[in-house]
């Protein structure tokens, strides 16, 4: 079974990684997804992320996913908070039963080093370490990318709106980031792994 992680990070809340090697025929006998997905490795994708929400949750209502303007998908009853991200043949998922929650997956690449300047400040550039610039910029940007999908509203500003503090680069560790919109000012915690040039960054209820 490609289940690669899971984390238990509290009763309320689970987080798993899932490595797809898998067709279609083996997730559609459990979920579905929309019929306007027509690339082969994006239903892939989004098969996978959804057979890992009831893989963390059995009880999760899939019939219930509707997705919002923003494109953010949600659940009609409320009774789960969950959160996707798919990179290549990796697709990370979070969900909760308490609040909020956000998730990203993401290879370390290049472009990321290209885009740097759009997603850091000048003070956030300041604490990454030279010596691994591109991973620690990846870490960067893969927490403020399960901010984004925490919010979940769209229409932010990866640079105004959202402040990592200083964290030095390891393999795993935490951050500390503000949220900063009119409607939403908001001090969140995050957690990230760092394993073979691929980065977990996530955000939950405290």
């Amino acid at each position: 079974m490609p289940l690669i992680r899971t984390i238990q990070i509290d009763p309320e809340t689970r987080l798993g990684v899932w490595k797809i090697e898998e067709q279609e025929d083996f997730f559609r006998a459990r979920v579905t997804i929309s019929r306007d997905i027509h690339h082969l490795h994006k239903r892939l994708q989004h098969f996978a992320g959804r057979y890992l929400l009831v893989t963390l949750f059995p009880a999760f209502p899939m019939h219930e996913i509707t997705v919002t303007n923003s494109r953010k998908p949600v659940l009609t009853c409320d009774s789960y908070h969950f959160s996707i991200s798919h990179c290549g043949d990796y697709v990370g998922a979070i969900v909760s039963t308490k609040a909020a929650v956000g998730i990203d997956i993401e290879l370390v690449q290049d472009k990321i080093e290209r885009v740097s300047h759009k997603f850091l400040s000048p003070a956030e550039r300041s604490f990454i370490d030279p010596l691994h610039s591109l991973p620690h910029k990846t870490i960067c940007w893969s927490a403020k990318e399960a901010m984004f999908k925490w919010y979940g509203l769209g229409s932010v500003d990866f640079k105004e709106n959202m402040r990592l503090q200083p964290f030095v680069y390891q393999q795993a560790g935490f951050i500390t980031a503000d949220f900063m919109k009119q409607d939403s000012n908001t001090r969140l915690y995050l957690q990230y792994i760092m394993e073979n040039d691929l980065c977990l960054a996530w955000t939950h209820p405290a």
